[in-house]
């Protein structure tokens, strides 16, 4: 079901799967994420690369995966394995590509380029992750590299050894580099997503800086471990006050227009359209996130 305001279904809690691991791919069928990522990079060591890419495709041939997005991370642009990744990428029925270690516009353009040639007969989705200091430097230009760009994901475990920086509980010595993401992403109309956190088993730690970035303004988080989708799921969606207010606020606000005022007052407060389109947004993704659970 489309909801009105939402062009993609949330994309809170992002789970990357190992290409690899065929029982992590048969279990993430009944995990509640909002996205899976099959991973072909990382995760996965060189001599296992043509494995994965085989379990990866009898998993999607197979399916079950619901509603949710389904995403291939392919191996970097300075790896023997790109090109035949964008190849085996461009026959399988997912909803983006995650481009890693992009360093600049002209990484995602000849990824674009491959991904055509390929055989394509649309142009496939594409997310870039930015994880080494030239990204960052370049975030609004790889950000307006495409129209058919989708997602910035952060990649702060690089970053912060690329930087020589200690990464603080806080993340204070990353958060300029974070926010400088966050606005090229907004600005192109692409989702932020943040950082995976190593530590799956401090759970209130993982809860604490799913709310962090959720402040900074991300659309979700990117996960290693199942234990993080709770947390993440909770930390993006709106609250049950949220709704309450942003109820409210529409509410006033229509009201007032519908008697030839521009500006509504609630609770002594001004509310104006800016206040009204943000407080329908939250109720849009409510809506679709309960779209994305509900039964087909």
């Amino acid at each position: 079901m489309a909801v009105p305001g939402i062009a993609h279904p949330p994309r809170r809690s992002v789970l990357f799967l190992p290409g690899n691991n065929a029982r992590a791919h048969e279990k993430a069928r009944e995990l509640p994420a909002d996205a899976l990522i099959f991973d072909l990079e990382d995760s996965v060591a060189p001599d296992a690369k043509l494995a994965a890419r085989t379990q990866i495709a009898a998993a999607l041939k197979t399916g079950g995966y619901g509603k949710r997005e389904l995403i291939l991370r392919v191996n970097g642009a300075e790896t023997q394995w790109q090109d035949d990744d964008l190849r085996f990428a461009a026959h399988l029925r997912i909803d983006a590509v995650l481009l890693p270690k992009v360093t600049g516009p002209d990484d995602v353009l000849s990824a674009e380029t491959m991904l055509a040639g390929a055989g394509l007969k649309h142009r496939m989705p594409l997310w870039a992750m930015m994880e080494v200091p030239l990204a960052f430097m370049r975030a609004e230009a790889i950000a307006a590299s495409t129209p058919h760009l989708r997602a910035l994901v952060m990649g702060t475990e690089d970053l912060g050894k690329d930087l020589h920086t200690r990464v603080m509980p806080d993340r204070s010595t990353l958060t300029a580099a974070l926010q400088l993401c966050v606005l090229a992403a907004r600005a192109h109309g692409l989702d932020p997503l943040d950082s995976v956190s190593p530590n799956f088993k401090d759970i209130d730690a993982f809860a604490a800086a799913c709310r962090q970035g959720r402040d900074l303004g991300f659309a979700g988080k990117t996960l290693i471990h199942p234990n993080q989708i709770a947390p993440a799921n909770e930390a993006f969606a709106p609250s049950v006050e949220e709704l309450a207010e942003a109820k409210r606020v529409v509410e006033a606000y229509a009201a007032a227009k519908a008697e030839g005022r521009a500006v509504a007052a609630l609770d002594g407060r001004m509310i104006e359209q800016l206040h009204a389109d943000t407080a329908q947004h939250v109720l849009n993704m409510a809506a679709a996130i309960e779209a994305l659970n509900a039964d087909p």
